[in-house]
């Protein structure tokens, strides 16, 4: 009976450590999460930066709105071509 418990506490302290190792990684990416997130506000304080992010998220939306438009083309010649 007394192996039993040994045992069991024994399982309980692996498991305690394992658990403390996960929180402690947690705790870590919370940490560097936030501080990106601290960063980047900080940086939109900046106007330049600002433009910029603004510049390449349309420039992004244009390019994805001109493979739209090619997709489309190639759809309508394959239509007219049959």
């Amino acid at each position: 009976m007394a192996n039993f418990f040994k045992k069991a506490f024994e399982d309980m302290k692996e498991s305690a450590k394992a658990q403390h190792e996960v929180d402690k990684a947690n705790f870590e990416a919370v940490k560097a999460e936030s501080k990106a997130n601290w960063e980047e506000a900080k940086a939109m304080g900046n106007p330049e930066t600002y433009k910029k992010m603004m510049q390449d998220e349309r420039d992004a939306q244009i390019a994805e709105a001109n493979k739209r438009k090619a997709a489309a083309e190639e759809r309508i010649n394959n239509a007219k071509n049959k």
